[in-house]
C-alpha cells in the first residue's frame, strides 16, 4: 500500500532523506491520479517547487530516441537538444 505519512522517502532530485508528509509525488508519467499498479518516487518540498511542469507527452519517446542510459552525457544531450529544439513538423 502507501505507507505511513511519517515513513521516510528520498528525493530524487537531491537525495535528502524526509517525512513522507514533507514530499511530494512525483510520477514520471505526469499522471500522479490514476494509481492504480503505481510506486510513485518523491521530491523534497523545495526540489518539487523547483521542478518545471511543463507537459510530459512523449518525453519518455524522446528521452529514449536520444540514447538515455545507453550513450555518454554529451552525446546524449546532443541528440535531446536535437530533438526538443526542431519546429514540430506542419509548423511553418
Amino acid at each position: 500500500m502507501w505507507g505511513s505519512a511519517n515513513d521516510p522517502v528520498s528525493c530524487i532530485a537531491c537525495g535528502d532523506s524526509v517525512e513522507r508528509s514533507d514530499a511530494r509525488e512525483y510520477d514520471k508519467h505526469g499522471d500522479r491520479w490514476d494509481r492504480d499498479g503505481k510506486e510513485f518516487e518523491h521530491l523534497c518540498k523545495p526540489c518539487f517547487r523547483d521542478l518545471t511542469k511543463h507537459a510530459r507527452d512523449g518525453l519518455e519517446d524522446t528521452l529514449e530516441a536520444a540514447g538515455a542510459g545507453r550513450v555518454g552525457d554529451d552525446e546524449f544531450l546532443a541528440r535531446f537538444l536535437a530533438e526538443t529544439t526542431e519546429e514540430p513538423p506542419g509548423r511553418e
